[in-house]
């Protein structure tokens, strides 16, 4: 073959599989865009579940305007089962803690036989060294990694809003009811609102009101923006007026006030990472340390003072995270 022929063939061949492997990584990256931008309602309707099943699964973590129980253990829970599900965790708050108790039960016991068998007391002050251990690394980090995977889909939830209320002004401007512009963010809008709003949409579709089913959503999340989409509606409802003006309205508001609370973040941005850092830093020093040399802290937890200095930091660690918690939150 001529060497002319032979650097054609080999361009083409070249040329064939540039655009095959270029058509692939298109086809692949488009579609991973379409599966993410669905909702997990979307999601589960496309599996073939009916709405009522959907309906099921979706309040299935979802905890109610009140606590159940009654009293400062009961609003513990409830916040736990807030947090839960603002962290899309399938399992329920009571497994929870009954996993992370019975782990820090079992890395306890497997930690005080490991203290015993290398032939150190076994005192008071090694017992709560030991337990505080566990318990930092069994509950402590499991809270912290919930917490911190809660408020990242809360913040996503912030973001979407103001766009999602934007569709459905244009919609109501287009002529749409309420029921439909709805309905129209449950296919439009990705996870964690997508789904919310598929949830108010099931919620007025079997009896609620749409008010209450929009208000339950707000505490569900915590944000004050749908709190003054929802008095809006209400007000609107029962006073008349323009609604897409009102929206548009509330629309410009909300979108001046994350101006302002991006701003606000952005100065404190060094106190809020130093709180975290003050927060988490204890907790991981004193269980890696532990875990690298356990010889120091079993050796100082002989002393009988141990006891009472070791429940004394703890109750310090626990109002420093307090205070700095409430210095951090800066209400916009």
């Amino acid at each position: 073959m001529p060497p002319v022929l032979r650097l054609v063939a080999l361009l083409a061949i070249f040329a064939a599989v540039f655009l095959a492997v270029r058509v692939s990584a298109i086809m692949a990256i488009e579609g991973r865009a379409q599966r993410r931008a669905v909702n997990r309602r979307l999601d589960l309707l496309r599996q073939g579940l009916d709405r009522e099943t959907v309906v099921g699964l979706l309040r299935g973590n979802r905890p109610g305007l009140n606590p159940s129980l009654p009293g400062a253990l009961g609003r513990a829970l409830w916040r736990l089962h807030r947090m839960m599900a603002m962290a899309n965790l399938r399992i329920a708050p009571h497994d929870l803690v009954a996993l992370s108790l019975g782990a820090c039960l079992v890395l306890d016991s497997v930690i005080l036989f490991l203290v015993w068998a290398a032939h150190f007391r076994v005192t008071a002050g090694v017992v709560e060294l030991v337990t505080g251990v566990a318990m930092a690394i069994t509950i402590g980090l499991p809270l912290m990694m919930v917490s911190r995977m809660a408020q990242k889909r809360r913040k996503r939830m912030e973001q979407q809003f103001p766009l999602a209320l934007d569709v459905f002004t244009r919609a109501l401007r287009a002529g749409h009811p309420i029921a439909a512009a709805i309905d129209l963010l449950t296919h439009e809008v990705g996870d964690p609102l997508g789904s919310e709003f598929g949830l108010v949409a099931d919620e007025v579709t079997y009896g609620s009101d749409l008010n209450d089913a929009l208000m339950r959503m707000a505490e569900r999340w915590d944000l004050d923006d749908i709190r003054m989409f929802v008095v809006s509606l209400s007000v609107q409802h029962e006073t008349g007026g323009n609604l897409v003006e009102v929206l548009e309205n509330l629309l410009k508001v909300i979108r001046e006030r994350a101006g302002l609370y991006m701003k606000v973040r952005a100065l404190s941005s060094e106190g809020r990472m130093s709180g975290w850092m003050l927060s988490a830093l204890p907790v991981l020093t004193l269980a890696s340390m532990f875990l690298v040399n356990p010889k120091f802290y079993l050796d100082v937890a002989q002393d009988t003072i141990f006891v009472y200095g070791f429940s004394s930091l703890i109750a310090l660690y626990c109002l420093g995270v307090f205070i700095i918690s409430r210095i951090i939150d800066i209400k916009v």
